[in-house]
């Protein structure tokens, strides 16, 4: 395994989206390049590019770290034991994009890979990642893109995968406390090595490098459509439970803050504007109501 060869595709990938977003943006992203102390639990380096206020996204954020650290943490050990008093290693991207229009859906992607290591053991090394889409008003053509644009990505490596990682994204990404899935969907795998190294990895690139396909032409389709102030509210009320996903349950965030990661970049992830509301639900037979009644339920859009 050579870390530069991950490095380098990392950053890579990061450049393609700022600049593809960019351009349909119509504004740059602002590049934060950052690094921890060498004496701070977390060391490493990392460049959060965030885009504020842009003409299609209220908020953008993509971010590339690579960390290290002497002793994994609790969350990372719970379910292998057999990792705990590891140093640890891990890079990867992450991107949350937040459009102003609530007729455009927020998007989430990550790939990274994490490389735990002992004296004298092999190193135990494994990918995650994938993406996920997260409409206010659903539209059936933008699920069926990007279901369908997730599976072309992953069918070269086993026609297997694809229905496997996007019943583990509809599981991964439920808020148990609300009883519901945070949108439509996607793609999720984690502690992934079962390809070998090189294959696995080129799993991983395949998902990273398809993720403006899946979103961009979704987000070109709808920032331009009319809304009203009561739909930007219901919007402004479901990113609340964006914010309860990401700080209740996304391992991401957790490990990133539990480690001492860089807390301004683990957070780039939080929308700008959000409500939340008492006890509320929508009105029957309204596009909201549909929301939770059609789009929030689990389904094979590709059938």
């Amino acid at each position: 395994m050579d870390i530069q060869v991950l490095k380098d595709y990392f950053l890579g990938l990061q450049d393609r989206i700022v600049s593809a977003t960019s351009l349909l943006d119509g504004k740059a992203f602002v590049a934060d390049s950052w690094q921890k102390p060498e004496d701070s639990p977390l060391r490493g380096s990392g460049r959060t590019c965030i885009l504020e206020n842009g003409n299609i996204l209220e908020k953008g954020g993509v971010g590339f770290s690579h960390v290290r650290g002497d002793k994994m943490p609790s969350t990372a050990t719970q379910n292998r034991p057999e990792m705990a008093g590891r140093s640890f290693e891990a890079m990867g991207v992450s991107l949350v994009f937040h459009p102003r229009n609530p007729k455009a859906p927020t998007a989430h992607m990550n790939v990274r890979c994490f490389i735990a290591q002992a004296p004298d053991k092999d190193p135990v090394w494994w990918f995650g990642g994938g993406f996920d889409l997260t409409p206010y008003y659903g539209v059936d053509e933008d699920c069926k893109h990007f279901h369908q644009t997730a599976k072309n990505a992953l069918d070269p490596f086993g026609s297997e995968l694809h229905p496997r990682f996007k019943k583990w994204c509809d599981e991964y990404f439920y808020l148990k406390h609300r009883n519901e899935p945070r949108g439509i969907g996607g793609v999720f795998f984690d502690d992934f090595n079962e390809l070998g190294f090189e294959r696995s990895f080129a799993m991983t690139q395949a998902v990273g490098n398809s993720f403006i396909e899946a979103y961009l032409p979704i987000l070109e389709r709808r920032y331009q459509e009319p809304y009203t102030q009561a739909e930007r509210d219901f919007q402004e009320y479901r990113r609340g439970r964006y914010v309860e996903y990401n700080l209740i349950f996304d391992r991401g965030t957790i490990f990133g803050l539990q480690s001492g990661g860089r807390s301004e970049s683990i957070l780039m992830s939080m929308p700008p504007v959000v409500t939340w509301r008492y006890n509320w639900t929508p009105e029957p037979n309204t596009p909201e109501a549909k929301l939770y009644d059609y789009y929030l339920k689990p389904r094979d859009w590709l059938a």
